[in-house]
Parts: C-alpha cells; sequence; structure tokens
C-alpha cells in the first residue's frame, strides 16, 4: 500500500534538522525498520515542511511508528493512503 506523508516541523524539530540535518535520512531509515520504504520525499514551502511518498507492507507497525514519531515533539503529520491510478481503475471495473 502506498501512503503519503504531510510533515510540519515544531521549534524542536526546527531545531533539531538545522544542528544535524542528517536526521532526516535517520527517520527514513526508522521507517524502513518497520517496512515503511520511502519511495519519495521532498521539501516544501508553504502549509507543510516536507511531503514523503512511502511504500508500507504492515500498515499496523507504520501507524505505530507515526504515532511514536508525532509523540517525539518534533513533527506533526497528516496522512493519506494513495491508491495507484491503474489500481483504482481495476477496483472501479469489478
Amino acid at each position: 500500500m502506498y501512503f503519503v506523508v504531510l510533515s510540519k516541523l515544531t521549534d524542536k524539530g526546527a531545531e533539531t534538522i538545522l544542528e544535524r540535518p542528517e536526521r532526516i535520512k535517520e527517520v527514513n531509515a526508522e521507517l524502513e525498520q518497520v517496512g515503511a520504504r520511502v519511495l519519495h520525499q521532498f521539501v516544501l514551502f508553504g502549509d507543510y515542511d516536507f511531503v514523503n511518498v512511502l511504500e508500507v507492507k504492515d500498515i499496523d507497525k507504520f501507524f505505530k511508528k507515526l504515532v511514536e514519531l508525532n509523540r517525539r515533539g518534533t513533527i506533526h503529520t497528516t496522512t493519506y493512503l494513495a491508491i495507484p491510478v491503474d489500481e483504482a481503475i481495476d477496483i472501479l471495473k469489478k
């Protein structure tokens, strides 16, 4: 399954990545440990700071990791299920 995750940094999160920009990639590695592979990641200018497209194998583990990441107080996330268009068309044809 695919998910789009929009992230907003808190003041604490902004401070963390200013001091250690590599922390961004460390979080990606944490997600991979629970079977969520970051396919695309972009920095945004606007209401959100990052957008990530992930492929997720285990939704339960992914959900738990997202809650843990939010609990740390460095980011707030908004997460959407994403269905590839070809899959959506197949579903609609059934």
